[in-house]
């Protein structure tokens, strides 16, 4: 890669190991060596050497994924986007941003609050995930029950294609419908159709005033019961949250959160109205709290970005994000807690419960090289639980590699000869991500 400045390419073992896996429990293969990419032509460089060279190119962010998407394969090189931090543009008038892929998401919500405005997707690793990362995987978070996914966010691409060309694709414009819709279809790709060396994307409104309640139940499907009774009251929530009582025991050791022996789980809710409809919508809980300052909200909210961190100290994590039509949550519940006690299998589970996104961690014991056979078990009765619900195999996370055994089930082959069609027109070498997402 000799068109690349000095000091972009690490090729030392010891070195390019810790870029060569996600957060999760899969083993990485050997890569050739790391792009350190800095700039779009730095990754224009790399992706017509390695046409050139006929060799695999892993995109890679801040390694936050959940589901090996951007975990090597043997004798790929990983571009690794983290450096490419710039937000190029920021215009309160027109409520856009142009940022490159190595902006942190909560470094772009900051730099829009400035400007009384707000960067809505929130996952809950916005501390340390990259605005490039949410983008491969369409990643939702917190806030998205009133706002949407990244895509709902994302108004245009720059994409470096698999033989070094640029696309543009997209527009700055709230509107526009001219073409095919090819920035929808690169949200989301996890990297098998080109290196998204910039984005475009929506800012909104900060609200002037949240409001945020907690509640707590004696029962998880009381809880799912309580979030149905709130949608379908129309209560438009900006926040839904639930956590079951494994992820909240998790935090109390960690935390100390003084949680009580009776409860079994928590909802936690903001609405920028009044709470008091969604908190008389609580009725089976045990407990109902108003957050009465900021801080006391934030404190709230922070607990449930606790969730998986605590969970990772309990065990290696398999962790899946089945999303069913909200009036199911109740159903979708039930189901996983049947099959933890079928298998005799520690599942931990939150969910973005507004949106029916359900987060069952299917927690194993550290140094086994995967999941021991009743884990795969219950995860597989809880995958065809969620879509004989209606629902999908992902709703934020990606496919990456673990979600591919059951992928079949959700497309069928009239997708997945489309999907692999449309692969060949962009990567027509299959050297972008091969063996991942599709």
């Amino acid at each position: 890669m000799a068109a690349l400045p000095e000091g972009r390419v690490l090729t030392d073992p010891d070195v390019t190991e810790s870029y060569a896996r996600d957060r999760t429990f899969l083993p990485p293969g050997r890569p050739l060596g790391v792009v350190l990419a800095q700039s779009r032509d730095d990754v224009v460089a790399t992706m017509r050497w390695a046409a050139d060279h006929r060799v695999p190119v892993v995109p890679r962010g801040a390694g936050t994924g959940l589901a090996g998407g951007a975990t090597a394969i043997d004798g790929c090189v990983i571009l690794s986007l983290s450096r490419m931090t710039a937000i190029r543009e920021l215009s309160p008038r027109d409520e856009i941003a142009v940022v490159e892929p190595g902006v942190i998401t909560a470094d772009m919500d900051r730099a829009a609050r400035e400007h009384g405005l707000m960067y809505a997707p929130d996952p809950s690793s916005f501390e340390i995930s990259t605005i490039g990362g949410n983008l491969a995987t369409n990643a939702g978070g917190l806030r998205c029950v009133k706002y949407g996914v990244t895509r709902d966010s994302t108004l245009g691409l720059e994409v470096v294609l698999a033989g070094g060309r640029v696309l543009r694709t997209g527009r700055r414009t709230m509107k526009g419908v001219t073409g095919y819709d090819l920035t929808g279809l690169f949200v989301g790709s996890e990297g098998t159709l080109g290196v998204i060396t910039a984005a475009t994307l929506r800012l909104r409104r900060a609200p002037r005033s949240i409001a945020t309640i907690a509640a707590e139940f004696t029962s998880l499907r009381d809880a799912a019961e309580a979030v149905a009774a709130i949608i379908a009251a129309g209560c438009q929530p900006s926040l839904l949250e639930l956590m079951d009582r494994t992820t909240l025991k998790s935090i109390d050791e960690w935390k100390n959160i003084g949680l009580e022996p009776s409860t079994r789980a928590m909802l936690i809710a903001q609405s920028e109205g009044s709470p008091d409809e969604m908190a008389a919508l609580c009725g089976a809980a045990s407990f109902v709290a108003t957050a009465s300052t900021p801080e006391e909200a934030d404190e709230l909210v922070g607990l449930r970005r606790l969730a998986y961190p605590a969970k990772e100290r309990l065990g290696q994590c398999l962790t899946e994000d089945v999303c069913v039509p909200r009036s199911r949550l109740p159903e979708m519940i039930t189901s996983i807690e049947e099959a933890a006690a079928r298998h005799d299998v520690m599942i931990s589970t939150v969910a973005h419960a507004g949106d029916g996104n359900v987060h069952p961690v299917f927690i194993f014991e550290r140094g086994l090289a995967e999941p021991p056979p009743a884990v795969w078990a219950a995860a597989d009765e809880v995958f065809r639980a969620a879509l004989d619900l209606g629902g999908t195999l992902t709703g934020e996370h990606g496919v990456g590699v673990l979600k591919q055994r059951w992928l079949g089930l959700e497309t069928g082959p009239l997708v997945t000869e489309l999907n692999h069609g449309i692969k060949q027109v962009f990567d027509p070498l299959n050297i972008l991500n091969p063996g991942k997402a599709i």
